[in-house]
């Protein structure tokens, strides 16, 4: 097992990853930027090194100065967590390099699933249906031509993309000019790529996706599906499993298909795929070679502590093939802070089967310059309306003073007939936003 493992992230992930590693019995040191000094994973790791000012590219973006802290805290092992250099490839070679265990897949892995486009051929090759669109596109004009061809409306999507950023809906041609150079303007400032694709877009739609954990034997544990469909802006804003409505055929239909991947590519370690429900079908969406946001409702519905086992298979731990049905209903809530200040007062909801994963505290003064996440909010129950029930109780009992939240927003949704009933679907109202 790992002596001492590097925590190169922040927030209520880094909080998790600690915990974790509390659980293994591993010692661990957190890296921090000079904004966050008092941070909750900064006062509980067993050591934790400053690596630079607020900026991400001034931290946690820097990888020398990443590198450096474990030469320095003398660990053998790094967890990134998810977002900054979590599915950076190069980050992860660099830890191989200094014979460090990087806790995530191999880097080719993360190389050819960060490309959306690859990682969309490399599915149609495995044989799981991806949604009809395009090859890289070398203009605008192409772009015309093609969106004619799949027919409108379409999306444009940076083939390095991610978090909705390069991501822009065209209804029809006249749009495609003007969105083509704010997509490609949009890709380029983000992950400093600027190539563009696009694919049919299909209204209304479900966002599913199906979590898996590898060892390196290649035995396999597979998990019940995840609804990821309420969301604002490309951003996930609740999620629950089992999907409400999803037929048993259908569940083992998306894992055989994971599985499928896992043993014609020979993935390994975490990984995530969603899919796209549209008219009755399902279709490949994107990879994510990382811990997801999400993961705490799976948890909590299969009884698997995640983040542990997936630092037991980067440390060669043998498991045996598994195909986990839910054994609960599992729903997360993400509050969010809109105002940035010091919270005046924390007061956390608390009964039967309500968790909270958060890095903040009363005195914690919180700033949206990395992530507005304040917090997760899961709850779970024998069914999905005794978990539904438990959150908007939850919800109402928490209380953060004095910064603006969108905990009422939450709530609203939540008691809202549509959720209650578990038709909820995503549709797509403009180009810009996602409803």
């Amino acid at each position: 097992m790992f002596k001492k493992m590097l925590i190169a992230n922040r927030g209520e992930i880094a909080v998790r990853i600690i915990r974790a590693c509390r659980d293994l019995g591993i010692k661990t040191c957190v890296v921090y930027s000079e904004a966050d000094r008092d941070t909750l994973a900064v006062k509980i790791a067993d050591e934790a090194i400053c690596i630079g000012k607020p900026h991400p590219k001034e931290s946690y973006l820097l990888l020398s100065r990443i590198l450096s802290a474990v030469e320095i805290s003398g660990s053998d092992a790094v967890h990134p967590g998810y977002g900054f250099l979590a599915e950076n490839a190069d980050f992860a070679e660099a830890c191989i390099e200094m014979k460090l265990t990087f806790i995530g897949p191999p880097p080719s892995f993360i190389r050819l699933l960060g490309d959306k486009l690859q990682a969309k051929k490399t599915m149609a090759e495995v044989g799981i249906p991806v949604i009809p669109g395009s090859d890289v596109l070398r203009d605008e004009e192409e772009a015309k031509a093609k969106a004619k061809a799949i027919g409108y409306p379409v999306i444009l999507k940076a083939c390095a993309g991610g978090g909705g950023k390069g991501m822009k809906i065209v209804k029809e041609e006249k749009e495609m000019s003007s969105l083509f150079q704010k997509a490609t303007a949009e890709a380029n400032s983000a992950f400093g790529d600027s190539r563009l694709y696009l694919e049919k877009l299909f209204s209304p739609v479900r966002h599913i996706e199906m979590q898996v954990l590898v060892d390196n034997y290649g035995h396999c544990l597979l998990f019940p599906e995840r609804n990821c469909s309420i969301q604002k802006s490309f951003q996930k804003v609740i999620e629950e499993t089992p999907s409400p409505g999803m037929k048993p055929e259908n569940r083992k239909l998306l894992q055989e298909w994971v599985r499928l991947f896992v043993v014609k590519t020979g993935y390994r370690n975490i990984g995530t795929i969603e899919f796209l429900e549209a008219e009755g079908n399902f279709y490949f969406l994107e990879a994510n070679t990382r811990i997801q946001v999400e993961h705490p409702i799976t948890e909590e519905a299969t009884g698997t502590d995640i983040v542990k086992t997936q630092i037991l298979i980067a440390a060669g731990e043998k498991l045996a093939d598994k195909t986990y049905e839910p054994l609960f209903c599992s729903i997360e809530s993400r509050v969010t802070g809109r105002t940035n200040g010091k919270i005046n007062l924390l007061s956390l909801p608390g009964g039967p089967f309500v968790r909270i994963d958060t890095h903040i505290y009363s005195g914690y003064h919180f700033s949206n310059l990395y992530d507005p996440l304040l917090l997760k909010l899961i709850t779970r129950g024998v069914d999905r309306e005794s978990a539904r029930r438990r959150m908007v109780s939850a919800l109402k009992e928490l209380r953060i003073e004095e910064i603006e939240t969108n905990q009422e927003d939450l709530i609203n949704i939540i008691e809202s007939e549509r959720f209650i009933k578990g038709n909820y679907q995503i549709e797509y109202n403009d180009s810009s936003s996602l409803q």
